[in-house]
């Protein structure tokens, strides 16, 4: 024989009910249909009324599903690095160069970005030079000195 989970039991259920300040679809829904469950079948709700109520819902419902993709958009584009800095594609970045097996300060160099990557968050500018940096080693961005077709 099954057994009956405790937490069912209507001695351990929620008595008072918390209120919400905002009216969802949801809420908006089962409104509308204690009114049509509960309306006097002798004077039913007028038609024009009951397509009004239907049109909010059918706007509330269509603003809700554009508010989530907005957020949606929102998130996935301050989540890519590779968005935040791809409009510095053709510029001309200066940045400190160091060497690679010293580690030691050389000049600073100056070449033009190619291309944009990520790499654990961080956004990597790819360099005509051959070179990789962070986007946060550069000193100055520019205009290309030498335009190139």
């Amino acid at each position: 024989m099954t057994k009956i989970d405790p937490s069912l039991y209507l001695q351990n259920q929620q008595k008072t009910r918390t209120p919400s300040p905002e009216l969802g679809k949801n809420e908006f829904l089962k409104i509308l249909m204690t009114q049509l469950s509960n309306q006097d079948p002798t004077n039913p709700m007028d038609d024009r009324e009951f397509i009004s109520q239907m049109a909010q819902f059918s706007s509330l419902e269509q603003t809700t599903n554009m508010a989530n993709s907005i957020e949606q958009l929102v998130q996935s584009q301050l989540v890519s690095p590779v968005i935040e800095y791809s409009h510095m594609i053709g510029k001309e970045v200066s940045y400190q160069a160091f060497d690679k097996d010293t580690g030691e300060k050389l000049d600073v160099e100056t070449s033009k970005v190619v291309a944009v990557s990520q790499k654990e968050g961080w956004a990597i500018l790819e360099l005509k030079n051959g070179e990789k940096i962070y986007a946060d080693a550069v000193l100055q961005v520019s205009e290309p000195t030498i335009k190139e077709d």
